[in-house]
């Protein structure tokens, strides 16, 4: 163990720096992640219409 150091210096994490290209893959990233689940969730939608077919809102309540 180093005695200089205090407890909270041992256990001190640095941040992460980020470079410019780093960033802007990161945000690539997340828009096609984005674009993949709103996708997703508008096949669902139209999926679920087709199966309920045009008289849904005709049906006895």
């Amino acid at each position: 163990m180093d005695g200089n150091k205090d407890e909270s210096e041992r256990h001190k994490i640095e941040a992460p720096h980020w470079t410019e290209e780093q960033i802007k893959r990161r945000r690539q990233r997340n828009l096609a992640i984005a674009w993949a689940l709103a996708g997703f969730i508008a096949l669902f939608f139209i999926v679920t219409i087709v199966k309920l077919g045009g008289n849904v809102a005709n049906r006895p309540i």
